[in-house]
């Protein structure tokens, strides 16, 4: 029995030690530069450039906008396009799974190159919707614009995470409930949403951990010319005009304490998720 438990620990010694290169020493790395700055030296001098300037409280404040309409349109959609594959039993649920799992990894250039030729200025869709007098003018590098382009890699990663959840949802449940007089509305109500309601707001603090650290699409779409937090740093780290790493270190504690509270909360709701326990 002791030689197996050596055994284990010495096979986790190369993923104790992958993880600690690769993970534990970089955010070290990044939290001590963050309160380096070339003109002050040690403090936290490069915080209180970022909370003091509008420009770079403009990022964050575009990147929380942004995660958070494009997760709660992403889990809307991805909540119904779950409980139908549920409700569905054939080989379409393999299909739609199968699909579902690989365009949540379709992103980066690809997906925007797709969105222009879509959605651009001159957008195979943007100009049907106009000559139908739909829309009248349609800019995909706005705000909106990128809140539909986050939201379509969105709903494919909430099928996947919500898929399971529904399996906590038993049939005699709602059929006790019928026997009982209730209708469709009182047994989502009262029996079905507050089962799910773990499963929910986990999948959604997970949509929107996606969304705020999600950089190559939006780069791609607007070649850095939008203001949100991911773009910032990689400016002030690879920018031709001026760099910063140290500010942009900053930047990216901040981002990635965002990330830190959405991650705990995700794993506070997760230990009362109903499938989770079971």
């Amino acid at each position: 029995m002791t030689r197996g438990k050596w055994l284990a620990v010495l096979c986790l010694v190369p993923f104790a030690i992958f993880f600690f290169v690769f993970q534990i020493a970089p955010l070290l790395w990044v939290m001590i530069n963050s309160l380096q700055s070339e003109e002050f030296g040690w403090g936290l001098a490069n915080f209180s450039k970022i909370f003091n300037s509008k420009f770079y409280l403009q990022a964050i404040q575009h990147s929380l906008e942004i995660s958070f309409w494009s997760s709660v349109f992403g889990i809307i959609i991805a909540v119904l396009g779950a409980y139908s594959l549920r409700r569905v039993d054939s080989k379409l649920r393999n299909f739609v799974n199968a699909f579902a799992n690989m365009t949540s990894n379709f992103a980066g250039v690809p997906l925007a190159f797709a969105f222009i030729i879509l959605l651009g200025f001159n957008g195979t869709f943007t100009i049907m919707l106009k000559q139908a007098g739909i829309i009248q003018d349609f800019n995909l590098y706005s705000k909106t614009g990128l809140i539909i382009l986050y939201t379509y890699f969105q709903i494919p990663l909430g099928v996947l995470l919500l898929y399971p959840a529904f399996d906590a949802l038993r049939e005699d449940w709602r059929e006790s409930a019928e026997l009982l007089g209730a209708n469709g509305w009182q047994f989502w109500r009262h029996i079905g949403l507050p089962v799910l309601t773990p499963a929910l707001l986990g999948t959604f603090v997970i949509l929107l951990a996606n969304a705020l650290g999600a950089y190559a699409t939006v780069y791609a779409l607007t070649t850095g010319n939008f203001n949100v937090l991911p773009i910032r740093i990689a400016a002030m780290v690879s920018g031709d005009i001026s760099l910063d790493p140290n500010l942009a270190s900053a930047l990216a504690v901040v981002l990635v304490a965002l990330m830190t509270v959405v991650t705990i909360v995700h794993q506070l709701l997760l230990k009362r998720s109903y499938h989770v326990s079971r």
